[in-house]
């Protein structure tokens, strides 16, 4: 049986026809509308309608970057995208003569990686996906976990230092604004600034400080700039902080990192896989979950939301 899963981003909206092996057999992108909610869905609805024209799929799955309510059906709030109480489930479903499903995108990733992916079914797994922010999926006994409300896995906003840094959410001091792909810009910009000489890779494919991004990090990380290493050995220390306070709560198997700053491999990991045997409650004498890179990449996402739709 094939599905439909559309992932929509801050900048794009990636869309696929997907076999019940999690196989993508076409795609399709277009840019976000981000300021017009109404002309977003005329999007979705002119990508399905291009893929239908190829393919015959039975139904169709859309993860949302935002807040879904219980019922998901409405966006109730989405960062960084236009939607404020969206009716997005009813106005998808007005266009196309299809059973439609709506996730979170971070849920739908984290399910894309559980079913096809690093998390190999493992019943027990938490994915973590450091990109701009954190997003967040949680697999407990083999099903996605929601909450009470629909919105549970959001560890990105469990504020780590009281009265720290301003957070997107409104909060101070979020785990994301010292684990991400913007704190590791951040860090890499003010290691730039202040000790240049250790910094010459980083600035030279940088050319300025101001022009510093995640991937010219990544590549002078990977190319031995001691500046964007320790960058990453930061970075890597907060994500094992955060992982050994998550494994004291959920316990689970695995843990699955993506996002764009898992690009750089055991540079990152090595750091928070060390952070996490030294700050986990109990070490020593219980076991360790497993922390490794995610598989899917940038499809987790689409592949996870089809997956969901087959199974409604």
């Amino acid at each position: 049986m094939k599905t439909i899963g559309i992932d929509i981003g801050g900048t794009k909206v990636a869309a696929g026809v997907i076999d019940e092996n999690g196989n993508i057999l076409a795609q399709a992108r277009r840019r976000t509308p981000s300021r017009d909610p109404e002309h977003l869905v005329d999007v979705i609805s002119e990508i399905v309608r291009q893929l239908l024209s190829e393919h015959d799929v039975a139904a169709i799955g859309v993860g949302a970057a935002g807040f879904i309510d219980k019922e998901r059906r409405r966006v109730l709030f989405a960062p960084n995208l236009s939607w404020r109480e969206t009716p997005l489930h009813d106005e998808i479903a007005a266009r196309v003569d299809l059973p439609v499903i709506v996730e979170n995108d971070a849920n739908a990733a984290a399910w894309g990686e559980y079913r096809f992916g690093a998390g190999e079914q493992h019943p027990h797994v938490v994915v973590l996906t450091i990109g701009t922010g954190i997003g967040g999926g949680l697999i407990i006994n083999g099903q996605l976990y929601r909450g009470g409300f629909g919105l549970a896995g959001e560890p990105g906003h469990v504020r780590v230092v009281p009265g720290g840094r301003q957070c997107g959410c409104g909060n101070l001091g979020c785990w994301e604004q010292y684990c991400s792909g913007t704190a590791l810009v951040r860090a890499a910009r003010e290691i730039a600034t202040e000790r240049p000489d250790d910094a010459k890779r980083l600035l030279e494919l940088a050319d300025t400080v101001d022009a510093i991004d995640g991937p010219v990090v990544t590549r002078a990380a990977q190319e031995g700039d001691p500046a964007a290493i320790d960058c990453f050995e930061e970075i890597g220390r907060w994500l094992g902080q955060g992982i050994a306070d998550l494994a004291a709560i959920l316990d689970p198997v695995r843990f699955v990192v993506g996002g764009g700053v898992s690009d750089a491999g055991e540079l990152l990991l090595r750091p928070a896989r060390d952070t996490y045997a030294a700050a986990l409650t109990g070490r020593g004498h219980r076991p360790m979950a497993d922390v490794v890179i995610a598989k899917l990449g940038a499809e987790a996402g689409m592949i996870g939301v089809a997956d969901l739709a087959r199974q409604r």
